[in-house]
């Protein structure tokens, strides 16, 4: 499988008036094109951090990031990025809002008309393409949120604990919803998330991460035996929650 991202010993040191904090330390990673990778660590280690350095939103002090071959040297159009707010300008339909990115790049056309169109259309949107978002549910807005991240056709997605927002039973369908699409556009995608179970529903892997600075603790491969593997069918398998106590352990969270 062809290697998408390429992290390379890094390292992000910080800067202020009190010293120096090293947030990420000697960080390697390979990411596969199609993969979902789950991040997972303790509050405050590095796990948005590494997206951010994925994305050029940020530098590292030393090690190199490549995607596609191409050193990270800045902002890539081969990055879509979801936060956890939605951050639906409200003032905007939604069909104008999942173009903005399209509007700000100068590539709002025909073409790129049409694939929002169909995006709107297949996942469920394309009845409320003229609504405001204030008129559509949580979950609406996440989906019309993931969207607007397609319609620029990034290869990867960097996905920034998008359902902590959202109630329980409307973030279990939500991550469901997306997961779907995700894999149904092909893409490659990268979710950093507090909750383990989500973590482990969703991936191919998890990546475990220690307290800061952030390194790699552990990676785990996840296998579940499921007759048709989706996130909510995933909790289901006899597996799941072996690798939940591990991960559990790794993280060593007291109540």
């Amino acid at each position: 499988m062809k290697k998408i991202v390429e992290i390379s010993n890094i390292n992000l040191n910080y800067h202020t008036l009190q010293g120096e904090t090293q947030a990420i330390k000697d960080l390697s990673l390979d990411i596969y094109n199609g993969e979902f990778i789950s991040i997972v660590g303790p509050s405050g280690c590095g796990k948005s951090t590494l997206l951010s350095l994925i994305s050029g939103i940020l530098k590292p002090s030393s090690g190199t990031i490549t995607i596609n071959g191409n050193q990270v040297d800045g902002p890539s159009e081969n990055v879509g990025y979801m936060l956890q707010k939605d951050h639906l300008f409200e003032w905007r339909t939604i069909m104008k809002n999942v173009v903005i990115g399209l509007e700000v790049k100068n590539k709002l056309n025909k073409s790129t008309l049409e694939f929002v169109e169909r995006l709107l259309n297949e996942y469920g949107l394309g009845d409320f393409k003229d609504f405001h978002p204030h008129q559509l549910s949580g979950g609406m807005r996440q989906r019309a949120a993931l969207i607007r991240t397609l319609a620029t056709n990034p290869d990867i997605l960097l996905l920034d604990e998008p359902f902590s927002a959202l109630d329980y039973q409307t973030r279990l369908a939500i991550s469901e919803e997306i997961w779907l699409i995700i894999k149904k556009e092909k893409k490659t995608a990268i979710l950093v998330t507090h909750d383990i179970s989500e973590a482990i529903a969703m991936a191919d892997r998890v990546v475990v991460l220690t307290k800061r600075p952030g390194e790699i603790k552990s990676i785990h491969e996840i296998i579940l035996t499921c007759n048709y593997k989706t996130p909510i069918k995933c909790r289901e398998a006899p597996e799941f929650r072996v690798y939940f106590n591990e991960i559990w352990k790794e993280l060593d969270i007291h109540v």
